[in-house]
């Protein structure tokens, strides 16, 4: 398959193989619900998004990789190289490393803006010192660089029916809902790191503060207050992801069933945090696999009318 995809993509420098094909690894590993999605993409544009989020993985396990210890002024270090590795890599458009070298060429192949690349290493940076947000709208500043930015990068690789800067703030809604999806998942396992996601303010509104958390997180007990803020929380993400929906419609036809189907399997996330009674800071909870198949199959579906309309529409032309 991935032969296929790079075939399809032109990608005929043998180096340049390699590292998107790397990429395609370290998205298979670390992301299986959006990896699973990315398959409904046309061929030729995986490769894109294979080389944007291996960089994203990369930079991540940098910072949160458990099973590599090291200290925050080697991580820091680590991310500095990178840093410096990638600003090279995307004013030259070559690199030795791999990850580096796939995403330099699908930035220029799409015309990507570097400031999010930035943007990202900023925030991958700040998770090395700060711990907690007190606010929500600080929590934003946050997303901005680990989250939206992620949905303004995909944007020119999924293309767009509107004007870019139209679909634009709902790429950045939903990289945000499933960045929160994300942290509503993780409460016990983002505490193990000394991290708290959720802003302390909404926390705060139904009783809970991080000794609440680290007391639950400890003991196994549950509490109807942390039940509460996790609610709340769930609540806040739905609202983000119906400001992102919008979006989807303002995509390149072809390429709506994989972010339809990212959107359905992340959104089940909460489903699932609440059917198993907001227990996160237990254990994870998980869209069973059955629901993933009955996603798959009816991005499937979709995916073969927007090829057939799309066929149409060129014979027509």
């Amino acid at each position: 398959m991935t032969d296929r995809e790079l075939d399809a993509a032109g990608i005929d420098d043998p180096y340049l193989r390699v590292a998107y094909a790397r990429c395609r690894r370290l998205n298979a590993r670390h992301g299986k619900t959006y990896f699973l999605a990315t398959r409904l993409l046309p061929v030729e544009r995986r490769p894109a998004v294979h080389a944007l989020y291996g960089f994203a993985r990369w930079a991540d396990d940098i910072v949160d990789d458990l099973d590599r210890p090291a200290t925050i002024a080697e991580r820091a270090e680590q991310l500095g190289l990178l840093q410096a590795r990638l600003a090279d890599g995307l004013r030259s458009g070559r690199s030795r490393e791999p990850v580096i070298r796939a995403l330099a060429h699908t930035a220029e192949a799409y015309r990507i803006d570097h400031r999010l690349f930035r943007d990202f290493l900023t925030a991958m940076r700040s998770d090395l010192t700060v711990t907690d947000y007190p606010t929500y709208d600080d929590l934003r500043r946050y997303m901005h660089g680990s989250a939206a930015v992620i949905g303004l990068q995909m944007l020119p690789v999924l293309g767009t029916v509107v004007p870019r800067e139209v679909a634009a703030p709902h790429a950045a809604a939903l990289g945000v809902a499933f960045q929160l999806t994300n942290f509503v998942r993780d409460v016990g396992e983002d505490l193990d790191r000394g991290r708290v996601y959720l802003p302390a303010d909404l926390l705060a509104a139904h009783g809970v503060d991080r000794e609440l958390l680290e007391w639950s997180r400890t003991t196994g007990a549950r509490d109807t207050r942390i039940t509460a803020a996790l609610k709340a929380a769930v609540d806040l993400t739905r609202g983000v992801y119906r400001s992102a929906a919008p979006g989807i419609r303002m995509l390149d036809p072809v390429s709506r069933p994989c972010i339809r189907a990212a959107f359905v399997l992340y959104g089940g996330i909460l489903d699932a945090v609440a059917d198993e009674g907001y227990a996160v800071l237990h254990r994870r909870a998980v869209v069973r696999r059955r629901r993933r198949a009955a996603v798959a199959v009816d991005g499937l579906v979709r995916v073969a009318a927007a090829r057939t309309m799309a066929a149409a529409r060129e014979g027509v032309a």
